[in-house]
C-alpha cells in the first residue's frame, strides 16, 4: 500500500470549507467529499505535470501520489509552476509536495523519487485503483503505465507532447487512435499496435477501414504542427541531423508556459471530472 505522508496536525485549524466549499456549489452537494477521498496519480512532475497537481491540490483532492527523479532546473522557469530561484536544484516532487501542504493541509501526499518503468509500475499503481495522470515523456514509461492500469483497473490519462506547441487552443481529447500532429503518442500508439495487439488502423483484410478501431486510451495532446527550434531547421537544412536538439520533451524543443499549463489544467479536470463520475455526481 502506499506510505502517505500524514497532514501537518498543526493545521488542524484550516477551515476547509472555506477554501473548497465552492466545490460544492459548482458541481453539487458531496463533491467536496467525494474529492477529498479520491486518489490521483501524477507521474512527470514538470511542465504539464506540475500544473495538474496544482489544480488537484486547489481542488481538495485528498490523495496525491507524486512521481518523478528529476530536480528543478533553471530552464524549468518558463513552464514549471514549482519551478523558482528559491527551489533551484530541489527534487521536483519535494518542491511541488510542499505546494500541496499549503494549499491543502488535509492531502495526504506520497512521493515516489524514481522515473516510471516496466519494472516498478505496479508498485506504483498499488492499492485500490484510482486515477492515473501520465505526463511524461518517455515512451516506455507510457507503455508500461497503459498496461498496467488496464491490468489493474486504473482510469488513465495519456498526455502527449506540449514541447514545440504555440496554440493552447489547440488541445484535443480522445482516442489514442484519433491522436494528430504528436510524435511521441504516435510512436506509443505504434508499439501498442505492434507488440501488444492493440487494435489497428489502416485496412482490414484488404479492405479500407470506414472507421479506424478505438484503442481505449484516453489522451490529451495538441492537435498541431510542432515548431521546430531554428538550431534544427538549420542542421536539417544543412543535412547535418546529429547536430539538431534532440529528444520529445520540452528540452529538445521550444516550450511555453501557456501550453504546459493548459494542458496540466485539463488533465486535471478530467481527474476530478472521474472523481466525480465515481460518486455519482
Amino acid at each position: 500500500m502506499p506510505d502517505f505522508t500524514p497532514a501537518d496536525s498543526t493545521d488542524a485549524d484550516v477551515d476547509a470549507e472555506r477554501r473548497f466549499g465552492g466545490l460544492d456549489r459548482l458541481y453539487g452537494d458531496g463533491a467536496r467529499r467525494a474529492l477529498a477521498e479520491l486518489r490521483v496519480v501524477v507521474a512527470g512532475i514538470g511542465g504539464v505535470g506540475a500544473w495538474s497537481v496544482e489544480a488537484l491540490a486547489r481542488s481538495g483532492v485528498g490523495a496525491l501520489t507524486l512521481v518523478d527523479l528529476d530536480h528543478v532546473a533553471e530552464s524549468n522557469i518558463n513552464r514549471q509552476v514549482h519551478a523558482l530561484g528559491s527551489t533551484l536544484g530541489r527534487a521536483k516532487i519535494a518542491a511541488m509536495a510542499d505546494r500541496v501542504r499549503d494549499i491543502n493541509p488535509g492531502c495526504r501526499v506520497e512521493c515516489v523519487d524514481d522515473f516510471v518503468g516496466p519494472d516498478n509500475v505496479d508498485a506504483i499503481l498499488s492499492g485500490p485503483p484510482g486515477v492515473l495522470l501520465d505526463c511524461t515523456d518517455q515512451v516506455t514509461a507510457k507503455i508500461a503505465m497503459i498496461l498496467q492500469a488496464r491490468a489493474a483497473g486504473w482510469l488513465a490519462l495519456a498526455c502527449g507532447g506540449a514541447g514545440g506547441k504555440t496554440d493552447p487552443l489547440a488541445l484535443r481529447a480522445g482516442d489514442l487512435s484519433a491522436v494528430t500532429h504528436d510524435a511521441l503518442l504516435g510512436r506509443v500508439r505504434q508499439e501498442l499496435r505492434q507488440r501488444h495487439s492493440y487494435p489497428k488502423g489502416g485496412a482490414a483484410g484488404g479492405k479500407p477501414r470506414r472507421r479506424v478501431p478505438r484503442m481505449g486510451v484516453h489522451c490529451l495532446w495538441f492537435d498541431q504542427p510542432v515548431v521546430l527550434p531554428e538550431a534544427w531547421r538549420r542542421a536539417a537544412a544543412a543535412s547535418a541531423p546529429a547536430s539538431a536538439p534532440q529528444g520529445l520533451s520540452c528540452a529538445g524543443y521550444g516550450s511555453a508556459v501557456a501550453i504546459t499549463a493548459t494542458m496540466g489544467m485539463a488533465a486535471a479536470d478530467w481527474a476530478v471530472r472521474q472523481g466525480l463520475a465515481k460518486a455519482g455526481l
